[in-house]
């Protein structure tokens, strides 16, 4: 097997979400720069290119507004699924179980990543890394969603004659809080109904979900 296909072979799932990823924003910039040109037409203002679009308030915003959906729900999945239980999901661990905050004294140390060799506070940092750094993604795509979304409110005041807003006046805003509630409550919409749905549903071969012969009340995929 040539390293080319090793590589796809090893990271085929990733690779494959990250192509859908690539092919949905494209298609989301495709329809979008259209459905901005027939808004600005429908104002009396020339349409802009599609080059001119992607570095727009309008697309940015609206991208980086469910970025931060998306991060936000993940960073609270591996938090809650830290100490909370769902049974019969695929998605929890069983509470019955309750794992030690120290690592095995049978795992080999020198294969261990380098922050559980080190100890102290880094490995007490590595321990929470996965929810740290999605919140951290959370909090940068929050800012790029406010700024990008100022930005374009603010083109859309000037073209309607009215006063700009700061950033805190814009924050401060219904429409605002309106944008990101409607985002955050979906993706936890989505998340609880994929650990509910996963105790009594299977698909064969999945990490996310049980053996198909498992029982309802089996917790966990093992």
């Amino acid at each position: 097997m040539t390293r080319l296909r090793q590589f796809a072979h090893n990271n085929g799932l990733s690779l494959a979400v990250f192509a859908m990823f690539f092919a949905f924003l494209c298609a989301e910039s495709a329809t979008g720069v259209r459905a901005y040109n027939n808004d600005r037409g429908d104002h009396g203002l020339p349409p802009v290119t599609y080059a001119q679009f992607l570095t727009s308030g309008r697309f940015i915003e609206a991208t980086a507004e469910n970025w931060e959906s998306e991060f936000l729900e993940m960073a609270f999945y591996a938090l809650l699924t830290s100490f909370l239980y769902q049974r019969g999901s695929a998605e929890s661990r069983s509470p019955d179980t309750h794992p030690s905050s120290k690592p095995p004294k049978d795992r080999a140390r020198d294969r261990a990543p380098w922050p559980v060799r080190r100890g102290g506070w880094v490995l007490r940092l590595y321990e929470h890394s996965l929810s740290g750094a999605l919140l951290v993604l959370f909090c940068a795509a929050f800012m790029i969603h406010s700024t990008s979304g100022l930005h374009d409110f603010n083109v859309s005041q000037i073209e309607h004659g009215r006063p700009t807003a700061t950033l805190a006046e814009f924050m401060s805003s219904p429409e605002f809080w309106f944008q990101s509630f409607q985002n955050w409550q979906s993706e936890f919409l989505g998340l609880g109904s994929m650990i509910v749905l996963s105790i009594f549903l299977r698909q064969r071969g999945s990490p996310e979900s049980k053996p198909v012969d498992a029982p309802h009340s089996q917790t966990g995929t093992g």
